[in-house]
């Protein structure tokens, strides 16, 4: 089996969960389900073969990383431009042999399952990303299993007919990759037998991503002189010039239907965490939440609390009352049952900062 390195991307902003995560200290770079980090726990559930790994992120971040996963390698963006072009800088400056598998992660995401996690990825790299379904080089994606009609998340459809059960995986080809669909086409899917949401998760070959990255975007030639060059000004410049786009519309859509593209069903109790509504149902937490701008108001009933910004910290308040916020507030609607968690979560996030700080 061919060696195994890690890139993780942490370039997500985490607005969806304001005033908790902010600019300066976003989402991944905090410690929402326990006292780990959520970038911490990307680390833990890594499989021990992973023979390196590299943290993607805006060069503003690097005191957190260090602090927080020392023994990664950090590869800084002059700015955000979104995953296509988080993984093209990777696969140039990251200098491995074509046939090492390259395994993306999001550095946000929550698994219950960790050790699940862990047989997924190491089957993953050897039975699927080497070679599978006669496809030499294929791109594999994890799929998480659909609940309901989400339009925040991928589609991915397997060719069923075609599935098989490889070193423990549920595998397939994929029919189609479809990011993000109106709510009528998600309903759709949703009724579709096999369908899967993408979970952001990759594993390839160096060579097979260099080859689709060629194939449907500009992206290996317009940052490539900059990361050969080693110049921070010119990669700048470079990145300029990119537009803003992810990977799963540069690459995942049409490699998928192109036939190039592989899908290992995963279920190991997988969150993106990406509002508050799913933090409060990670933290166990019962309720709805949503964030309130500093243009909009909101009304706190009895059985509702809200997370507002207070002397330089986070502090709760409950209803009923209105909200009227000079920064991003939170409001969680049926959340005072579970106040005690939610105490307990912001006592986990003021902690870190104290820490660190």
């Amino acid at each position: 089996m061919p060696g195994m390195y890690v890139v993780i991307l942490a370039g997500g902003g985490g607005t969806r969960l304001r005033p908790l995560s902010r600019d300066d200290r976003p989402k991944p770079f905090l410690p929402l389900v326990d006292g780990r980090t959520l970038i911490q726990h990307t680390v833990d559930r890594l499989p021990s073969s992973v023979s390196g790994v590299w943290v993607v992120a805006d060069g503003r971040y690097r005191a957190l990383i260090h602090a927080q996963v020392p023994g990664a390698t950090i590869l800084e963006e002059p700015q955000g431009r979104n995953t296509a072009a988080a993984i093209a800088l990777a696969t140039l400056a990251i200098d491995r042999p074509g046939d090492e598998v390259m395994v993306v992660l999001p550095a946000d995401h929550a698994i219950a399952d960790e050790e699940g996690f862990r047989r997924v990825v190491a089957a993953a790299a050897g039975s699927l990303a080497t070679g599978a379904f006669g496809v030499g080089d294929p791109l594999v994606t994890l799929g998480i299993q659909v609940d309901r009609p989400a339009t925040e998340y991928g589609y991915l459809q397997p060719v069923l007919h075609r599935g098989a059960n490889l070193d423990g995986l549920q595998a397939y080809p994929l029919l189609a990759f479809e990011e993000k669909p109106t709510p009528e086409r998600a309903v759709a899917l949703w009724a579709e037998s096999g369908v899967a949401w993408n979970a952001g998760m990759f594993l390839w070959r160096r060579r097979a991503i260099r080859q689709v990255l060629n194939r449907y975007t500009n992206l290996i030639g317009a940052l490539g002189p900059a990361v050969e060059s080693g110049d921070a000004q010119e990669l700048a410049l470079a990145y300029a010039t990119l537009r803003t786009r992810s990977i799963d519309y540069e690459v995942m859509e049409p490699a998928a239907a192109d036939g190039c593209v592989l899908m290992a069903a995963m279920d190991v109790g997988w969150s993106d965490i990406g509002g508050w509504t799913a933090l409060l149902g990670a933290i166990g937490a019962r309720g709805t939440g949503r964030v309130v701008m500093p243009d909009d108001h909101a009304v706190i009933g009895a059985q509702d609390l809200a997370i507002v910004p207070l002397a330089g910290g986070l502090a709760i308040a409950s209803g009923p009352s209105t909200i009227h916020a000079d920064s991003p507030a939170a409001l969680l609607v049926g959340a005072a049952p579970d106040r005690d968690k939610v105490e307990q979560l912001l006592a986990r996030v003021a902690a870190l900062e104290a820490h660190e700080s």
